[in-house]
């Protein structure tokens, strides 16, 4: 069996050391993602995305913040900066952004982009591991087969084998687009997480992968920290749902 072309791996064994680490990890915030193992972690923006005839702008969420008067800073969530749920997945603000940032989804421009960086702070780059949600319902008919990397929360996530590079791939049948949701290197230099409920990717890795990240071009990323909160604005307070 494949997802994206990629072989999925019947021994989950692999991704162990991920599924405890998550469990010590405080709910809610970085270290239920990401192993609270590494030096560093770093938070990835997901663009916005602004039409532009054929072509496709990606917006950090820094001028979004802007435009809305708003404060940009490293827990800033979408619906804070906007002022709105409705931003989350209906409604857009013109001329600024069109289309809202992906949710659980690594846009394959972004997804490249940090494959290119995180390549070269690993000595197994030819020897990835990706995991995809099991969740999503359109390829995978049965429960147990193949076996999944059981994950808190109901995030569980059947594993491919790849290549740093096949972070860009989909790994969901056409036309659906899906990225990996969880990836590392054989050696667990680093680990990136795309959560399935977050307009955000979190990574941990070594002080100088993430040093490196920081400064990438064509990313929006801020420094993170394993106790920091995932769905919180302690800035810019979370509109009402009502």
């Amino acid at each position: 069996m494949e997802l994206g072309g990629l072989p999925v791996r019947t021994d989950v064994s692999r991704g162990v050391w991920i599924s405890s680490a998550r469990r010590r990890g405080e709910p809610g915030t970085v270290g239920a993602l990401v192993p609270a193992v590494f030096e560093a972690y770093a938070r990835l923006f997901h663009p916005a995305v602004r039409y532009a005839g054929n072509d496709d702008i990606e917006v950090p969420w820094a001028e979004v913040a802007a435009h809305n008067g708003t404060v940009a800073h490293p827990l800033m969530q979408w619906a804070s900066v906007t002022g709105s749920w409705d931003f989350v997945s209906s409604d857009s603000q013109p001329p600024v952004w069109d289309d809202a940032p992906s949710e659980g989804h690594l846009a394959v421009p972004v997804a490249r982009r940090l494959a290119d960086v995180l390549a070269g702070h690993t000595g197994t780059s030819a020897a990835c591991l990706f995991g995809r949600w099991d969740g999503f319902g359109y390829d995978l008919p049965s429960p147990d087969v193949p076996p999944r990397l059981l994950l808190r929360g109901g995030h569980d996530v059947v594993l491919v084998d790849g290549t740093v590079g096949d972070a860009a791939r989909n790994l969901a049948p056409e036309p659906h687009e899906q990225s990996a949701n969880l990836w590392w290197p054989a050696d667990q230099a680093w680990c990136v997480v795309t959560d399935i409920d977050l307009m955000s990717t979190y990574v941990g890795g070594s002080a100088a992968c993430i040093t490196e990240l920081l400064a990438a071009p064509g990313l929006e990323v801020v420094p993170a920290a394993p106790d920091d909160p995932v769905a919180v604005d302690p800035v810019n307070p979370l509109p009402s749902r009502c």
